[in-house]
């Protein structure tokens, strides 16, 4: 199996040079889109036959790296679950790159860093040493940053591609920082190793903390996240559904590997930060998404809430773990997996629908939409699909994964430790309020783009998207589908995932009665997606029969419900920023919002205005000192450049002091 995923991964890797050969030919986007969908498809054979055959796990070794160390791929349980996912998002990106490529206007852009950007995912999910790990990751970010920059004219683009590799190269950095503490004056740079290696508390917490600040960088953990929000919507719309569907689980993956397998048990008082910042990202997250009005961008700070919503799981993992609860810790580890694999579904169909829009209308913006459901049916139907997944709406496959991580919130009690006792229940709470949050975001979503009259002559005049789009679209709907109704078969495959990081398992779900959950006790929880489906079926069906049957058949038309106001004008209907102005007032604090209203004076025919802005508290608050300090440190460190030749040499002897006195502390 390792051989075969990286072979995998090595012919990804090879598409991007073809691709820039191919550069001149018509053909070049169907062949290398289509080749990278079928390398992803056979991505998640490798990713489910291991898990399917609870296959050992398997290694090899390159000799490509470091001369003393090579390249060790390795390919577990753990991995595997990754693979999976990112096989299966890659496959639908790619198929629906086929027909959206068709619309690109600079495919060599694309083209030439699309596979590469797959593949060094794929490397870094097969890691088995720090050094492999650290340049697949470099590699996954510079092909993604790359991708970001397509629309490289504007200045948005521009601005979202330099915030984007700053932050990406800090994460490299922290990241570098805790895999040379792990492995120590000995340069054990070996998964293996480091495993065996003993580690104190101490250095435990710095390698945990961060990991936080590395992997939660690329995954969009706040403050971290600043990133995301304006690198992800400036990418064409397939590379925005593999950055934020999968991507953030690469980074998930990277937080996992350390936390779980490399660093061995950690103390209780370290999974506090992780489900804090988790729950705080969510909220945070999901409050930025309901006020902004971009489409593509409130899909972005979407994605924010949900990797919050995972890392509160992970950290009650750890939590559970480190008290001695393994079950437990099953429950609340199945629940974030489960969830990243959710995520990648119902995100990547939802940013693939922006983009149908996009190429159908030429806007992002809500306000310039409106009654897509006449004009793109098929498109507003499979929007719909992912919008009550994202939501938590039984019976689709979001409710399932917010399901388990409350039954894990739920057992909080059982901790021995009063703090977390306390603390538990209170994330939960906030995980409650993101959730409402996130159902009235997507009803704003869905309504104001789909519903009502259009607000634009390119809303008016849009067309249903083609038929590659579709299609991937369609599977992805259907695998919301098909995980919300019977997701004890995928708890199930993720099981050998969460034996190996937490040495236990929630009880096999896939034979119960009615695909019926029981994570618990069948006394205390139970839930069947099945069963919540036939119910809706037969009610809603029943519904429209009695509807049919008792109503008249004659077939009327009248003008729409004018609220009271005359004036047929599209521009008076509700836009986003009507539905989002109680969420922005009351919460103003925490968004950074303020509302400007200039009233001409009497006999001044000008027009009155009304103006909106948000700004993020981290950006005001963290990042603008950081550049300030940054600047000033500059601005004195020039003179450094104007030394005499003797000045230099001292500097350079007094740095090798301090270098050598540092290795003999160390050691």
């Amino acid at each position: 199996m390792i051989g075969f995923a990286v072979t995998i991964a090595l012919c990804l890797l090879a598409l991007s040079l073809a691709a820039t050969a191919m550069r001149g030919l018509s053909m070049a986007s169907v062949a290398i889109y289509g080749s990278s969908a079928l390398l992803c498809l056979a991505l998640v054979l490798v990713g489910a036959g291991t898990l399917l055959t609870h296959a050992d796990a398997s290694g090899m070794r390159i000799p490509i790296g470091l001369p003393w160390l090579g390249s060790h791929l390795h390919l577990d349980a753990l991995s595997a679950v990754f693979v999976t996912l990112l096989g299966v998002g890659g496959a639908a990106a790619s198929a629906y790159a086929i027909g959206y490529g068709r619309h690109e206007h600079e495919p060599h852009r694309v083209l030439p860093f699309y596979p590469g950007f797959l593949g060094a995912m794929v490397l870094v999910l097969l890691a088995g040493d720090a050094f492999t790990f650290l340049l697949s990751w470099e590699i996954m970010s510079l092909l993604s940053w790359a991708l970001v920059l397509t629309n490289h004219r504007a200045d948005e683009t521009r601005k979202a591609g330099y915030l984007y590799l700053v932050m990406a190269g800090l994460g490299t950095m922290l990241l570098l920082l805790a895999f040379g503490l792990l492995a120590g004056s000995g340069g054990g740079y070996d998964f293996a190793a480091i495993r065996a290696a003993k580690h104190s508390p101490a250095l435990a917490a710095l390698v945990l903390a961060l990991m936080m600040l590395g992997a939660g960088s690329k995954a969009g953990l706040v403050p971290l996240h600043v990133w995301l929000p304006v690198a992800h919507p400036a990418a064409p719309s397939h590379v925005s559904a593999l950055m934020s569907g999968v991507m953030t689980k690469v980074a998930v993956y990277g937080f996992m590997r350390v936390a779980f397998d490399l660093l061995g048990p950690v103390h209780w008082s370290m999974s506090v930060p992780v489900i804090v910042v988790g729950a705080l990202t969510a909220v945070m997250g999901i409050l930025f998404a309901n006020v902004d009005g971009d489409g593509k961008r409130i899909l972005a700070f979407s994605t924010i809430e949900n990797i919050g919503v995972i890392f509160t799981a992970l950290g009650l993992a750890l939590a559970f773990r480190s008290s001695d609860m393994p079950v437990l810790a099953a429950l609340a580890l199945t629940a974030g997996l489960l969830h990243a694999m959710n995520h990648m579904l119902f995100k990547s169909l939802l940013f693939m629908v922006a983009g149908a829009v996009l190429n159908a209308t030429g806007r992002r913006d809500l306000d310039e939409l409106g009654g897509l459901i006449h004009r793109m049916p098929k498109t507003a139907f499979l929007a719909l699909i992912g919008v009550m997944a994202i939501t938590a709406l039984p019976p689709l496959n979001g409710f399932v994964s917010e399901w388990l991580l409350f039954q894990a919130v739920l057992q909080s009690p059982k901790l021995p430790q009063p703090g977390l006792q306390f603390l538990v229940p209170a994330v939960g709470g906030l995980l409650a309020l993101a959730a409402a949050l996130a159902a009235a975001c997507f009803v704003r979503f869905f309504g104001v783009i789909f519903l009502g009259r259009p607000r634009s002559d390119v809303a008016r005049d849009a067309v249903e998207t083609d038929r590659w789009s579709l299609a991937a679209m369609g599977g992805l709907a259907l695998l919301c589908v098909l995980a919300g109704i019977l997701p004890g078969f995928l708890i199930d495959l993720m099981a050998p995932a969460v034996d190996l990081a937490v040495g236990a398992r929630v009880p096999v779900q896939g034979g119960n009665s009615w695909f019926t959950l029981i994570p618990v006790a069948e006394v205390r929880s139970s839930y069947s997606g099945f069963l919540v489906m036939v119910f809706v079926a037969i009610s809603g069906g029943a519904v429209a029969w009695l509807v049919h049957r008792l109503a008249s058949r004659r077939l009327r038309r009248a003008p729409a419900w004018d609220c009271g106001f005359p004036n047929a004008d599209p521009v008076t209907q509700y836009g986003a920023g009507s539905f989002a102005q109680p969420i922005r007032r009351v919460m103003a604090p925490l968004l950074g919002a303020r509302e400007t209203v200039t009233m001409p004076p009497p006999g001044d025919m000008s027009a009155a205005r009304h103006g909106v802005q948000t700004e993020d508290m981290a950006w005001r608050f963290c990042y603008q000192p950081m550049i300030a300090a940054v600047f000033y440190a500059t601005t004195r460190l020039n003179a450094l450049q104007f030394l005499t030749i003797r000045r230099y040499l001292t500097l350079v002897f007094g740095s090798l002091i301090l270098l050598l006195t540092g290795l003999t502390i160390w050691n």
